[in-house]
């Protein structure tokens, strides 16, 4: 059968449009939902409608970012997320930037009343000590999952909102070529934008709030977010628990933020074994390797941790990885 060269141009121009959909897939300028942001953008914060359409133009969508998005490491059992993060790699390699660093973690530590032990394990989990702080084009990252992401749309948005008003606010930062994790998360510390707007501090005095290039901006950063979210000097953090009693499987897992007490638990006719403080708490379990988990209270601190990244997991391994770093430092 022969081929008609009568259907060619007709072929073509189905061809020449398929993929001007496809180029039109990816310029976000031209979307009615992203139209719709930017005049929300001009109308609320004042900002200028060309420059946002140029930026908008320039944006490339990062389909990796969504599929790292639909598989995080917090989503792990225990027993494999633990095994990512507490390595002698990264106990040691803790240790060594302590010990590089301690002058610095000291004066922070003072200032802010956060151990330099867990400022240096969140710097540890987070980017490997300032080593891995991610290679996503953080405006294009929240672009596409503030308008490619439907299920977190809502808080992507908002943190693209957060990114150009941080973008607008602090000048020194080159905001075209920032680059940050699959989530926008940035620098060292691994902030996004609205906490990078609220929390970030010039610890060195020089002007600028540089999270990436100034340990002293990061690690201050790390410590003032923590200590606004209510972060107590010399104040528990979390501990196994044993329970014994039939009504405690309920009361797990309920919520990140501490709401029982001893009473509580007596109340329901729960004894527990392992409580050492009166603060309040909250009840969390987590795998082991034999099966049988393990049961945590966590206490204010340990929740304030949970601010950072909300997992409870997350939260354990900053805990036993800074007690770790601690240990080994005192060792050597």
């Amino acid at each position: 059968m022969k081929f008609s060269t009568t259907l060619l141009p007709n072929c073509l121009g189905v061809l020449l449009w398929l993929l001007t959909l496809a180029v039109y897939a990816e310029d976000y300028d031209r979307r009615a939902d992203v139209m719709t942001y930017m005049d929300e953008l001009v109308a609320q914060h004042s900002f200028d409608r060309t420059a946002l359409e140029s930026m908008f133009r320039r944006a490339v969508k990062q389909s990796k970012a969504i599929e790292a998005m639909d598989k995080p490491a917090e989503a792990k059992p225990w027993t494999q997320y633990k095994k990512i993060f507490i390595t002698p790699a990264r106990i040691n390699d803790g240790i060594r930037f302590w010990n590089e660093h301690a002058q610095l973690l000291a004066r922070v530590e003072k200032t802010f009343d956060v151990p330099a032990a867990l400022l240096v394990a969140i710097m540890g989990v987070e980017t490997f000590y300032g080593k891995i702080t991610g290679d996503f084009p953080v405006f294009s990252t929240l672009v596409t999952l503030g308008f490619d992401y439907p299920r977190r749309a809502k808080f992507f948005k908002k943190e693209l909102t957060e990114f150009l008003l941080l973008c607008r606010q602090e000048k020194a930062l080159e905001c075209g070529n920032l680059k940050g994790s699959y989530a926008g998360a940035m620098g060292i510390g691994q902030f996004i934008a609205s906490s990078y707007r609220h929390y970030a501090v010039d610890f060195n005095k020089d002007g600028v709030r540089d999270l990436w290039d100034s340990r002293a901006d990061a690690i201050g950063s790390i410590a003032n977010f923590l200590k606004r979210h209510g972060w107590t000097l010399q104040a528990p953090i979390g501990e196994f628990v044993m329970l014994k009693g039939n009504n405690y499987q309920p009361l797990l897992g309920r919520q990140f933020k501490p709401w029982l007490t001893v009473p509580d638990l007596t109340a329901r006719g729960i004894a527990a074994e392992g409580l050492t403080s009166q603060e309040p708490f909250a009840l969390f379990k987590l795998a082991t390797p034999s099966g049988t988990p393990k049961i945590w209270a966590g206490y204010n601190n340990f929740f304030v941790i949970t601010r950072y990244n909300h997992s409870h997991r997350y939260a354990m391994v900053i805990y036993q990885l800074s007690q770790l770093i601690r240990q080994g430092r005192a060792t050597n």
